[in-house]
């Protein structure tokens, strides 16, 4: 009995020395020469993104089986599930004081297997990159890893919320889990992100350019729209992950929990409609009536989450509540080019609306646009193909969706911020809107041409046509005398109208055709 007493005292203090070893990571030095850089290690980063003590390791004594890479702790990628809010999530977290974070065989296979329980146990997931990329000793083996993570990451798109944190470099093949993912964020001043780093770049096309400058969290968000938000810290974009995951139901199998911010439903704004300015030239920050209409905190902070900030500033997508419940905002802002929609615009827009379709979340659009940004630079970047993305992600939602022109709506662009036609459930709109083919000013040009040619004073003359044509027809009333629109509403009774029609069209049924899968606009 003694024998058998001191073999097991002896393998628990094994098993202890073995996880305190990976508990340990890459070791001392190579921890501080990680927070000599202003960074967290891999395992910090996780407790401070989960409620705290309820983390729980899997597969931590995971090891490469390439002889030449030695003794790697956990194979340089920390896996496993804890709580968020009290909602169980699935997190790894590369280790870049091991091996550089790089990837290897048994290192993507811990990714992909927690991929795979993620699926099956229908929880969010959590990806924290910070690598050297593929761990060249293992040679395809790495890269067939990143493989078997891209198809999983494929393959639960869709099903569970994907969220991807790149703090520290992110390169070449690396890239393309995040990308498959349903966020990215990015920590300014130590997240890269590129495809090809500035050595090849120098090298291949003899162009100087900095990490920062090629594929920092600002250039990825605002210039490559990729990163949909770039975080000042990694204690803010962690928290951010947190405050993201509020809005998000935890798989498609459910709907977005109801959060009660206190706010009442039959709250009206008098001097709402002074927000906006009469003239339908004058620019304005959407942002503004969002802030006002939707639920308020009781803590008084941003009552919306806004994805993208940084990125195709002329529409806005955010999320945000209607008593307590959950919504995605679809929102042009007259503020960034007049508030057009352009090639980035369609594709942001497009994006989050597929999204919220996947996950169960309502869609509200918010419409104040002139139309589609003229221009060569648009017409050959593809703007019919990039524009089709928003009339085919609309057409195909099945959430509720709820429209609401503030100011105008013209030409296609009507059509393309959910007009009725593409599939509203609710359609209002302010007696200030216009609704037409074109601006009052352009129509008038048009139609009254030949008048005008023999005026004696045309621009008398055209300013009376201007008035007769919107009075006749650019305003809500001849759309919603066709029935186009649903009602012509009061501003100030904004929100709780809003949330009339949501709780309309929460629990509605629609049927579509069977088929494998549609086409998506490239």
């Amino acid at each position: 009995m003694e024998d058998e007493k001191l073999q097991r005292q002896a393998q628990l203090e094994d098993l202890e020395k073995r996880r305190q070893k990976v508990l340990d990571m890459g070791g001392k030095e190579r921890v501080e020469a990680q927070k000599k850089k202003g960074k967290l290690t891999a395992r910090e980063r996780i407790d401070q993104l989960l409620d705290k003590g309820t983390f729980n390791e899997l597969w931590m004594f995971g090891q490469s089986r390439g002889a030449a890479t030695g003794d790697v702790p956990a194979d340089a990628v920390i896996t496993g599930y804890g709580e968020i809010n009290g909602r169980k999530v699935f997190v790894f977290s590369q280790d870049f004081t091991s091996m550089g974070g790089t990837l290897a065989e048994t290192h993507a296979k811990k990714i992909s297997l927690m991929l795979d329980t993620a699926i099956k146990a229908g929880c969010p997931v959590i990806a924290i990159w910070d690598s050297g990329g593929a761990r060249i000793q293992d040679g395809v083996d790495a890269l067939a890893g990143f493989g078997s993570i891209f198809y999983r990451n494929t393959m639960a798109s869709g099903i569970i919320p994907q969220i991807c944190a790149i703090i520290g470099p992110c390169a070449g093949g690396a890239v393309y889990s995040p990308a498959l993912m349903d966020f990215i964020f990015m920590v300014k001043g130590i997240s890269f992100a590129f495809i090809t780093g500035p050595r090849v770049v120098k090298a291949v096309l003899a162009q100087e350019v900095s990490e920062e400058d090629l594929g920092g969290a600002t250039a990825v968000q605002r210039k490559a729209g990729v990163c949909c938000r770039s975080e000042n810290s990694e204690a803010e974009c962690l928290a951010n992950i947190r405050e993201l995951l509020t809005y998000l139901p935890q798989s498609c199998r459910e709907k977005p929990g109801r959060v009660d911010w206190g706010d009442k439903p039959d709250r009206t704004d008098p001097t709402l409609f002074d927000v906006v300015p009469a003239n339908p030239s004058r620019p304005y920050d959407m942002h503004k009536l969002i802030s006002r209409v939707f639920d308020q905190r009781p803590d008084g902070k941003k009552n919306y989450f806004e994805i993208y900030p940084e990125f195709a500033t002329n529409i806005i997508t955010c999320f945000s509540r209607l008593n307590g419940h959950s919504v995605g905002i679809i929102a042009n802002n007259p503020w960034s080019k007049a508030g057009c929609l352009d090639i980035d615009a369609s594709d942001k827009a497009s994006r989050f609306i597929r999204f919220c379709d996947a996950f169960n979340i309502p869609v509200v659009t918010l419409v104040d646009v002139p139309g589609y940004l003229p221009g060569t630079d648009q017409e050959w970047g593809g703007i019919i193909r990039h524009g089709a993305k928003m009339l085919y992600a609309y057409s195909e939602a099945t959430v509720p969706k709820i429209t609401l022109t503030i100011r105008k709506a013209y030409g296609g662009a009507y059509i393309g911020m959910c007009s009725r036609e593409l599939g509203a459930d609710v359609a209002l709109s302010w007696p200030s809107s216009e609704l037409a083919v074109m601006g009052p000013e352009g129509a008038a040009e048009i139609i009254y041409r030949k008048e005008l040619d023999k005026a004696a004073n045309r621009e008398e003359v055209l300013e009376q046509k201007i008035t007769e044509y919107r009075k006749q027809f650019a305003n809500p009333y001849l759309a919603a005398a066709h029935l186009h629109v649903d009602d012509v509403i009061n501003p100030a009774d904004t929100r709780p109208r809003l949330i009339n029609a949501l709780e309309l069209a929460m629990n509605k049924e629609e049927c579509r055709p069977p088929r494998k899968h549609g086409i998506n606009p490239a």
